[in-house]
């Protein structure tokens, strides 16, 4: 089997597929600068940690931590370097094999953000699939997660559950929030696949819209940088009035 029929099975089975050192060095460096020269001042437009209201994050904005950022929005149009990277043939590529299409679309109205999660005050993001946010023909996305940095457990990063894409659970096996419930027994077997997904600087992780993922807070003293994009085929439209029609996609 040829090496792109391969990466197009374990995704297909799996749910997520790891790409290393897709990106290189230089290109890093330039988005890691871009992201630095937003964080202090502060660049808006972002969404800050009090706002999602995870385990770990500052009560209010007038609590210690309460202008932590969490991510820095509209990557795709706060500059050139995120276009650069969000439409490159390396992406396109990709894209082209896992979804089997021609016609690779980037959202910009879900992810499209540089995920920035900081010492101290990063919150923890339980078990849950990105699909719940989001109203389109079909349940078909898939999102890129490039890291700008080492991740790794002590900084947060992200768990999967390989193969959940591919799961009907019972609506009480999640709570009011859609989160996957850990007091569930049924949810056990689960929740003891995950694995943790290690990136260094320039890799890539694809996965499915439907995959279970979580992360943890950080634990360390430095700030861990992840340019996150979403992209479906052409033909899987987002839904009229909802919020994944609420800005038009960019076809790769």
């Amino acid at each position: 089997m040829q090496a792109a029929a391969l990466t197009t099975h374990q995704f297909d089975k799996e749910g997520f597929l790891v790409v290393r050192g897709l990106v290189s060095e230089a290109l890093c460096e330039r988005m890691h600068a871009v992201v630095a020269d937003a964080l202090d001042p502060l660049l808006g437009p972002a969404e800050f940690e009090v706002e999602v209201g995870y385990q770990g994050a500052p009560l209010s904005r007038a609590a210690p931590g309460g202008d932590t950022p969490r991510r820095l929005l509209n990557a795709y149009s706060r500059d050139p370097v995120f276009r650069e990277w969000a439409c490159s043939a390396e992406v396109k590529a990709q894209l082209e094999a896992l979804m089997r299409s021609q016609q690779v679309a980037l959202s910009q109205c879900h992810h499209n953000c540089v995920m920035t999660k900081q010492p101290g005050y990063s919150s923890e993001t339980l078990w849950h699939q990105d699909i719940r946010y989001w109203s389109f023909d079909r349940p078909e996305l898939i999102s890129v997660w490039l890291a700008l940095g080492h991740e790794t457990e002590a900084n947060g990063a992200l768990s999967v559950i390989p193969g959940s894409h591919r799961l009907e659970l019972d609506r009480g096996r999640l709570d009011a929030d859609l989160f996957l419930r850990r007091d569930v027994d049924e949810n056990q077997e689960l929740l003891g696949r995950a694995e943790l997904v290690q990136l260094n600087p320039g890799d890539v992780l694809f996965f499915h819209c439907r995959l279970f993922h979580a992360a943890g807070m950080n634990r360390t003293d430095e700030v861990k940088l992840s340019v996150v994009s979403t992209y479906h085929d052409s033909n899987n439209a987002p839904i009229p009035g909802t919020r994944s029609a609420q800005y038009p996609s960019v076809q790769l």
